[in-house]
């Protein structure tokens, strides 16, 4: 049995009215901007629970965009460690600095980190992102809107990962002053390539449609009231994310079996647990993630070569503050500790809508036999 860490897919029915509209769209000869664009904003505003949505190209878009709405330029941002490289690069391409904050045994970011950050560099802190990691929401989401509310700083949610993911029956993308979905091809839903920006503010949602199109004030006009970007969606890619948004009840469904069968199963095998996610948190299960302690490489190996199964990447490998790119900010091993440990004591298992449940318990019993 072969099991690849994720699998995308497109049911055939979904297929032939997916190629239905595209014809129609090269028909039309209206590639970007279109009808599509805006039925797609439209759902998954309704989806999410928020006035706006905006329709862009990548998750990191839709982060650059907000931070730029906001207006971060020479300011500073916390941002989690424990995250993609998308979350803090985001935040130097809209001109801001980052601060990274340590993880709580959630692998979402410390309230407590955000506080003694917000304490130290005072009115510097322009922002505060949000990762709801592997698609679980924070269990601390409330006290942090709360800080953010108290010091009058703006939430970014970073959703890349949370599609669906609820807090107390709300929807991430839900719960900051915006949210970023990322579309790309492991994702939940996907839209091949895509993002989506959510949010209840006004502000946003206007800066966001001017800056998303070069900075045009409007799509037929040639006038720039802004320094923008070519952070458009094509109709083919809201084709596709719109046909995805329409079974992504049904995807995470079929991903939570498959995370009860690993919940069951791996009770019993000693030296790796569930991550523990409170009863209040609905996950998406984007990434089933797994806590260790014994060593992953080993297990990883073992598990490819004698049973054909690929691990899902970690979140994260390599911790952010470590990474090459930002060695000028000079945080060194230890500075950052709890994520640090989570970062190297834990794997994601195989997932998808797709998984058999036979599929699943050959995942179990084949890293009972590995640790064994």
């Amino acid at each position: 049995m072969k099991i690849p860490p994720v699998k995308i897919w497109f049911p055939e029915s979904d297929r032939e009215r997916i190629l239905t509209k595209i014809d129609e769209i090269l028909e039309s000869g209206r590639m970007t901007l279109g009808k599509y664009n805006k039925q797609f904003e439209e759902e998954f505003r309704g989806y999410i629970g928020t006035k706006y949505a905006i329709a862009v190209n990548s998750g990191t878009s839709a982060l650059e965009i907000i931070l730029r709405s906001i207006g971060i330029k020479g300011k500073k941002v916390i941002v989690p460690m424990q995250t993609f490289i998308a979350t803090p690069a985001s935040v130097i391409h809209a001109g801001g600095k980052v601060v990274f904050a340590d993880s709580d045994q959630s692998m979402n970011v410390d309230p407590q980190e955000i506080e003694d950050k917000i304490n130290f560099y005072g009115k510097d802190i322009k922002a505060i992102i949000v990762v709801h990691l592997g698609g679980n929401i924070s269990p601390n989401i409330d006290e942090i809107v709360e800080i953010c509310r108290h010091h009058k700083i703006p939430l970014v949610e970073d959703a890349s990962h949370a599609h669906g993911s609820t807090f107390k029956g709300y929807k991430a993308g839900y719960f900051g002053t915006a949210g970023a979905f990322s579309f790309y091809p492991t994702k939940v839903m996907t839209s091949g390539e895509g993002g989506m920006i959510t949010t209840d503010n006004k502000e946003i949602y206007k800066k966001a449609l001017i800056l998303r199109d070069q900075g045009k004030a409007g799509f037929t006009q040639n006038f720039h009231t802004e320094l923008g970007y070519n952070w458009r969606m094509p109709e083919i890619n809201a084709v596709l994310g719109l046909s995805q948004l329409h079974r992504l009840d049904e995807f995470i469904r079929d991903r939570r079996k498959t995370a009860k069968i690993y919940d069951r199963g791996l009770k019993k095998i000693k030296s790796i647990s569930p991550l523990y996610i409170p009863e209040n948190i609905k996950s998406n299960y984007y990434k089933y993630i797994a806590l260790i302690n014994v060593d992953r490489k080993k297990i990883k190996e073992e598990l490819k070569d004698r049973y054909n199964i690929s691990l899902q990447g970690e979140v994260y490998e390599v911790p952010c503050h470590l990474q090459p790119i930002f060695k000028y900010l000079n945080y060194k091993k230890g500075d950052l500790p709890m994520a640090e440990h989570l970062c190297k004591n834990h794997i994601c298992l195989p997932i998808s809508a797709m998984m058999a449940r036979q599929e699943a318990k050959y995942v179990v019993n084949s890293i009972k036999e590995v640790i064994r």
